[in-house]
């Protein structure tokens, strides 16, 4: 079954191997705890109010910091793990991942307080709390979360960089170009750390499985699943013309949709600091009042509900196109993980959206933005 997958290359490690790469997650866990909480970080105010004190959260951001020196240790090896270590332990280190999310939660959850949710297995898989802050502060685990997959996702892509350099003859300039999107995805994320203060995960999500094992875990080591059976995959053996045709576009394909999702995701951080700020100097806020809140339906926001959902899409499908094998199913895995993650998510945010602003407001909202996340389609 493994190999006629095309990923029994992931599972050749010898037993002692097989042990470090189970615990390599907890490794990478520890280190980043280390990095995050010694290198200098700013504090800055988030959205999200305290449930105690009705006073907003301030958060602790150094997350660009530790990504470039995860790298440099990473590069230079200086933890004496091979460059491809990550890669070559994959499917260990899921499997240390989840059992690491799996006791994780079940210490968060069952030691907070019961929450409105009555049902065990449903308070496990969404959480309790909806943010949980250590050291006086200066730890939140929902960033630090972020921090360790976001890190990993960029590291695991490089790892698998490496070893299709070092064991396929006609190497792919697909992949590293893959590899390279990716990273620079990963490095945006954390040049604009503190737009994720305003986004969904921060707002609404709990900290339960769904979370504690998707955060690090998930991100970090599964985002990178075309890797997992493209990188034993040579050139697809485009001519010239066609090779540079298939890599600019796929490129291009991924800067739409970048500039969507993270053009999205900024407006709203301004909206939500600045509500009378013109959203880079040009568009103005056009909002409908319900009540004390606005519901921000202009600029990117007047094309769909939920406009930066489409932003990822393009990515993902950029994502399946630049490895140049179009009919090899891992190409598009990440693809089909996004679009099973946010149809979901955008159900879930219309209702609560809906509580939230009263049924006729945001019936209101959807007659103006009629389109859920793709306009003129869905």
């Amino acid at each position: 079954m493994i190999d006629w997958l095309g990923i029994g290359h992931l599972f050749e490690l010898s037993g002692g191997q097989v042990v470090l790469g189970f615990g390599t997650p907890l490794f990478v866990c520890a280190a980043v705890f280390v990095a995050h909480m010694i290198l200098p970080a700013r504090r800055v105010t988030g959205y999200v109010a305290d449930r105690k004190t009705g006073e907003p959260r301030r958060y602790r951001l150094n997350g660009l910091a530790v990504f470039v020196l995860a790298h440099i240790v990473w590069w230079f090896e200086l933890t004496g793990m091979p460059r491809d270590w990550f890669y070559r332990s994959t499917m260990y280190a899921v499997a240390g991942g989840l059992v690491i999310g799996i006791i994780a939660t079940t210490v968060l959850v069952f030691t907070q307080p019961e929450g409105e949710q009555k049902n065990r297995f449903l308070a496990w898989w969404f959480g309790r709390a909806q943010e949980l802050q250590f050291f006086n502060g200066r730890f939140d685990l929902k960033m630090y979360f972020y921090i360790v997959g976001g890190t990993m996702l960029s590291l695991n892509a490089w790892s698998g960089a490496v070893w299709h350099n070092d064991n396929v003859a006609d190497a792919n300039p697909g992949l590293f170009l893959y590899v390279a999107i990716n990273s620079f995805y990963m490095f945006d994320y954390f040049v604009f750390e503190r737009v994720q203060l305003y986004t969904y995960d921060l707002i609404h999500e709990n900290v339960g499985f769904k979370l504690t094992w998707g955060g690090p875990f998930v991100w970090g080591w599964m985002f990178v699943l075309p890797l997992w059976g493209l990188a034993p995959v040579a050139d697809p053996g485009f001519s010239n013309g066609w090779t540079y045709f298939w890599l600019i576009g796929s490129t291009a394909l991924f800067f739409v949709g970048w500039v969507i999702s993270r053009g999205a995701n900024l407006q709203k951080y301004t909206f939500k600091r600045w509500p009378e700020r013109k959203f880079l100097g040009i568009i103005e806020p056009e909002v409908i009042e319900a009540g004390d809140r606005k519901i921000l339906c202009s600029g990117l926001w007047g094309a769909a509900r939920h406009f930066n959902y489409f932003g990822e899409g393009l990515y993902a499908v950029s994502m399946g196109l630049v490895f140049g094998h179009f009919t090899n199913l891992w190409a598009w895995t990440y693809a089909i993980f996004i679009v099973s993650l946010f149809v979901p998510r955008q159900i879930e945010d219309d209702k609560r959206c809906a509580e939230k602003y009263g049924p006729e407001k945001w019936a209101e909202y959807k007659a103006r933005v009629p389109y859920r996340i793709v306009p003129g389609i869905y």
